[in-house]
């Protein structure tokens, strides 16, 4: 009887509460009972924060591919890369056999202040020591961040020395950079690569810009491969610099958010510089954004591959907890009114995510006949009137292929097992003196450091002890890009500066390549600009015929 009064006032008290929440919407009232009983009915005890953070995950697993959801922690992972610093000791690292090893200092940053130097190993940090015990590197960050002015104290092992040498650290704000190389490719040629857009990143172009010019630039090639975005200010910002006043460079829609424009103010330095765009299948949202507002006024020459066509809006909605939901409100379109955003099944995110290896598998990198180029989504620039092509992402002026040619199973598990990182680590950690003594710059470096035959057989031989089995034939047809990626590897770390490592790889680069003999052949640059790509309307002349015949065939 008593057990029996109990579920009565209980669901009295349910049916009084939820009386009084008749006014909410119906599907909103039934979510806020169905929380209500569980936490007042349920036979066990419930974590009521876990409860509806797996309800919220669970209602935006059934919207579009890029609504998402991320508790405090995650939050603040993830937007700390975009802000342009952290607070930290300030070095970059490895793990070589389960020791952390430092690349290279920040310069200027804590570390560097306190002279830890490239090759130093850091054993104990606080006096526990990280050596040796296959911590995870985001451990290892946990560890070494904190806020900025608190200190931590790590003792290092140095070369040869026999006693660890111990140096206390005040942590201080970390920039973070997403322009990762600027330098001259020729006298008159600049190159710039932006591997983000963060919050500093427009800053980070315009000095580059300006150093470039300095030294004689009067063309550029700007550089956004695997570029996943970012912020959409900083897109909006660079695209102003060469764009004139009132054009427009991407406006967003959606149902409940009304059309949105951002236009040019046509106060930028550089909007008669000549320029060319790489993109490829790995250059998102705020990347695209950029590349079709040049692209739709006929501004740049775009070269590469299809771009990964991301182009929804999230709105961030952040709760008092610091989690957040991104919850997309609109889509990109692009001057032209093309939709970045490349078609999707809403809840199908295993789909979405296999898109990428689906556009490989059907040949889309590598040969441009397997790209679909539709009546249906063509479009007209807005300055010429060229033709261009939408259907998701943007379609580059030029296609560069993949180039598989000196790919092989070999060098792919070399590189996957961190072989020739690893080989490369060690090289530097045992010739870093005489390396600095031999060469003084990257360039002098660059010139004249060639990769033995020796080097190559002790590669060889560490990739045995990893298990990767040597094949001779294969050997020798990635023998030129596995010696270009030690090399490079090697004037990062002997350098300390991630544009060593650029400058090297892209003697090698097709899409680079294929850039500069644009940007130099004015007559090539100027009928892409006046007339869009031929290739490219005859591919969408075969597809008109071919659908004709299949509704004749019909």
């Amino acid at each position: 009887m008593k057990k029996t009064a109990i579920f009565i006032i209980v669901t009295l008290c349910v049916t009084l509460t939820l009386g009084a929440r008749q006014t909410l919407p119906q599907a909103l009232q039934k979510l806020m009972n169905a929380q209500y009983a569980i936490s007042n009915l349920y036979v066990d005890s419930v974590d009521e924060n876990k409860l509806v953070e797996d309800a919220i995950v669970g209602m935006l697993d059934k919207l579009d591919p890029h609504s998402s959801y991320t508790d405090a922690k995650e939050t603040k992972e993830m937007e700390e890369p975009l802000q342009g610093e952290f607070s930290g000791i300030g070095i970059q690292f490895n793990m070589k056999q389960d020791t952390l090893y430092v690349i290279q200092t920040t310069p200027g940053g804590p570390s560097e202040r306190v002279g830890i130097l490239p090759g130093d190993r850091i054993i104990y940090v606080n006096d526990t020591s990280i050596a040796g015990v296959k911590i995870k590197n985001s451990d290892i960050q946990k560890k070494l961040r904190g806020k900025k002015g608190t200190k931590v104290t790590v003792k290092v092992k140095r070369g040869n020395q026999k006693d660890l040498i111990t140096f206390k650290i005040t942590r201080d704000k970390i920039p973070l950079y997403s322009v990762d190389a600027s330098y001259m490719l020729d006298e008159r040629t600049g190159y710039i690569r932006i591997s983000s857009f963060g919050a500093k990143t427009y800053n980070e172009m315009m000095d580059a810009l300006d150093k470039l010019k300095k030294q004689g630039m009067d063309q550029v090639i700007i550089d956004l491969n695997d570029n996943g975005g970012g912020y959409l200010n900083s897109a909006i910002e660079m695209s102003n610099e060469f764009l004139n006043g009132g054009q427009l460079i991407v406006y967003t829609e959606g149902l409940n958010a009304p059309r949105n424009e951002a236009t040019a103010f046509g106060n930028g330095k550089y909007k008669d510089l000549k320029m060319v765009i790489m993109v490829n299948q790995y250059s998102a949202s705020a990347s695209e954004i950029f590349a079709g507002a040049m692209q739709d006024w006929d501004r740049a020459v775009v070269v590469g591959r299809r771009t990964f066509a991301k182009g929804l809006v999230q709105r961030p909605i952040r709760f008092d907890d610091g989690s957040m939901m991104r919850l997309t409100v609109a889509r990109y379109y692009t001057p032209s009114g093309r939709c970045i955003q490349k078609p999707y099944v809403k809840g199908d995110k295993k789909a979405y995510s296999e898109d990428i290896l689906n556009r490989s598998k059907e040949g889309e990198y590598y040969c441009i006949d397997s790209i679909q180029f539709n009546d249906s989504l063509r479009y007209s620039t807005l300055k010429n009137r060229r033709t261009i092509y939408g259907g998701g992402g943007i379609m580059p002026d030029i296609f560069v292929p993949v180039d598989t040619s000196e790919y092989s199973t070999y060098y792919r598990d070399l590189v996957a097992k961190g072989v020739i990182y690893q080989y490369a680590i060690d090289y530097v950690d045992k010739h870093r003196k005489d390396l600095k003594k031999q060469y003084a710059t990257v360039d002098d470096f660059d010139k004249r450091f060639n990769v033995t035959d020796d080097m190559m057989q002790a590669l060889i031989a560490a990739g045995e002890k990893e298990k990767v089995t040597y094949n001779e034939e294969q050997y020798a047809t990635s023998k030129r890009v596995i010696s270009t990626y030690v090399k490079a590897l090697i004037a990062r770390d002997t350098f300390a500066e991630q544009e060593a490592y650029t400058k090297i790889v892209n003697h090698e680069n097709p899409d680079l390549k294929a850039a500069l003999k644009v940007i130099y052949d004015d007559q090539l640059y100027n009928s892409l600009l006046l007339n869009g790509n031929p290739e490219y309307d005859a591919i969408a002349a075969r597809h008109r015929a071919e659908q004709s015949q299949k509704k004749a065939t019909k």
